[in-house]
This record gives structure tokens, sequence and C-alpha cells, in this order.
């Protein structure tokens, strides 16, 4: 009798002990979205040609049994896609979603693992639609889960204690991989293979992951989160935005079919500072003219495309894209439509976020 009471002493002992350590602990939900992350190669060297989105969030929280030691961990299945297949209707769903959770006592952080390819751009719609200071970080990997030296482990181990830690809150969305901490609007995937592809080519990181530590640098100067003017919250449906790539020799044929189509807006990723060509200018022109919101940016990947520069903004009555990238430019555009489209209230948003 005294054995068995002792042994239900100790048992006690050990569940309090255990319920007193996962209580001092962050909670972290870990969102999944499919991507690279979660594919399988046919072979441990496979790296290209591998099959994208085929691992469950239980299993990839499994992988990482160190996660246990820097949070409590929950996992959910949003989607199960490769990035490239990302749509607005998904932003919703997941910003909605993310939002949700936030607002939960119980939720501390939030990580998305998510493809890489369209990454930088679901980071960016949730820089502008979150509305909490809680870190929220996507983690992406470069090569699949089935991989030699697979880099998606590491990623999310360190995705999230960057959720889990306070530094991290209030500083916008996160972009976490390679070790490097980058922030969502300035961010973007930079290399179609290798593992130091995310980049924050005009400014730089934030700060590095060290032994699952954030160090940060510097912070980012534009707004974001709960200081964003933008509420999805009743939104089933964004403005219809799409994006026209400038060269050489290029026509007005996209432009027209865009215009043909009843977008409301268009981004230009023009050519040097944004320049337009005779035939697009006079297509831009028209379109203006027929009520589609035209918004100048540059293809060159880094910069800022400048207002009255290489076309003069105020008498076309365009909008200059600032240093935003033009699939950044295109949701920032689509979520200023859903509350004026006034070009003038617009470049404002444009120099703000």
């Amino acid at each position: 009798m005294m054995i068995q009471t002792l042994r239900l002493t100790v048992l006690s002992s050990v569940l309090l002990s255990a319920a007193v350590m996962a209580a001092d602990k962050p909670n972290v939900m870990i969102l999944a979205t499919g991507g690279t992350i979660a594919g399988t190669g046919a072979t441990s060297t496979t790296t290209v040609g591998y099959t994208a989105a085929k691992v469950g969030v239980e299993r990839l929280i499994e992988a990482v049994p160190e996660l246990k030691n820097v949070a409590n961990v929950k996992g959910e299945q949003v989607f199960q896609i490769a990035s490239e297949n990302m749509t607005n209707d998904h932003w919703l769903k997941l910003s909605k979603r993310v939002n949700e959770l936030l607002a939960q006592r119980d939720v501390d952080g939030i990580v998305i693992t998510h493809g890489t390819d369209t990454l930088e751009e679901t980071a960016y719609f949730l820089n502008l639609t979150v509305k909490s200071k809680k870190p929220v970080v996507l983690v992406g990997a470069m090569r699949p889960s089935t991989a030699i030296s697979a880099d998606g482990p590491i990623n999310l181990y360190n995705a999230v204690a960057l959720a889990s830690s306070k530094d991290a809150a209030g500083r916008g969305v996160l972009v976490s991989l390679n070790d490097q901490i980058n922030a969502a609007r300035e961010v973007t995937k930079t290399n179609t293979m290798t593992t130091d592809t995310f980049r924050s080519t005009d400014l730089g990181a934030l700060g590095y992951m060290v032994s699952g530590k954030p160090v940060f640098y510097r912070g980012t100067a534009r707004k974001h989160t709960t200081d964003s003017e933008f509420d999805i919250s009743k939104l089933d449906k964004l403005p219809a935005v799409n994006v026209v790539y400038s060269y050489a020799n290029a026509t007005r044929t996209a432009i027209d079919a865009f215009v043909g189509a009843g977008d409301e807006g268009i981004v230009h990723a023009g050519t040097g500072n944004g320049s337009l060509s005779t035939p697009v200018k006079a297509a831009l022109t028209e379109a203006r003219k027929k009520g589609m919101i035209v918004v100048r940016s540059s293809r060159t990947g880094t910069g800022i495309t400048a207002r009255n520069g290489e076309a003069n903004d105020d008498e076309l009555d365009f909008v200059a894209a600032d240093n935003l990238s033009p699939q950044k430019a295109r949701i920032l555009l689509m979520l200023g439509l859903t509350k004026t489209h006034d070009t003038k209230a617009l470049q404002r948003m444009f120099m703000m976020y």
C-alpha cells in the first residue's frame, strides 16, 4: 500500500512538473499550407522535380521534436497546395483564420509553413491585414523533406523560436529562412534553387536567428498590422488587379485584354524607373480614362519608382509604386481599392505601407 501511494505521489509530481513547464512556454500555432517544406522527392538527392505539398502538418511537427523545447506547439492544415496555386481567396481565408487565432489568449504566436514561390506575397498581404502585435512568421524550404540536408526542419525550428519570442512582437509579419529574419514588405525570392534565396535586396535583413534566439538590428519604418487601415473581416472577394510586364517591343495587347475583362486596376512592371513605351503609354492612358487605376512599378527588382520621374504621373493621373515590387504593388492596390478609387488617396497608401 505504501509503495502504491509512493508511486502515485511520484507520478503526480511528474505530471505537475510537466504542467508547470508547459505553462512557462509560449503557445505557438503552426498553420500549414503545403509547399516544398512539405514536399517529397523520388530519392534523397532529388532537389528539383519533386512533388510539393505531400506531408501533413502533424508529420512536419513530429520531424522536429526539438520544437517542444521552445513552445507548446499545435498544428492545423489550412491548405495543402504548391504556392504557385495561391489565390486571393486563399489569402482572405488565411488572414481571417490568423486573426481568429491571435484574438485568443492562449495563442502567443503563429507560424505559417508555405511554398517559397509566392511566400513573399502572402507575407505582405498578412502584413497589411493581420490585426495583432503578436508574432506571425512565414517559413518555407528550398529542399523537399526527403532530401539530404533538407532545410525545412531547421527553418521550422527557427520560425517557432522566433514566433515564441517577445522581441518579435510588434515588428509586423516576419519571414524566417536560412537563419535570417526579414520583413514581409521588403523580402523577395532571388534565386530559383539555393537555400539563401530570400533576401531584402534594398535594405537588408532585420536580423538573424542564433542558436534558436532572434537577434534584431533594425526595424521596418512602414506601417503594418495594427496600424493598417485595411479590414478584410467582412470581405469575400478582392478587386481584380493584374500585372503587365514590360520589355523591348512590348505591345498593348495584354493591357487591352485586362481592360476588356473589367479589371479595376493594373500594375505596370516597367523597364528602368518604370518607363513607358509609346504604345504601352497610349494603352494605359486610355485605360485610366475608362476608370482603371494604373500603378507604375519597375521590373528591375530594386530601387524606387519615382513619382513624376519617367512619366508625368500628375498629368496622367497614375500612381507610383515607390519601392514595392510589381507583385507586392498589386496586393496593396487590391486592398486600397476596397477603400477608395481616388488616385491621391492611393498614392498616400503607397508611401505609407
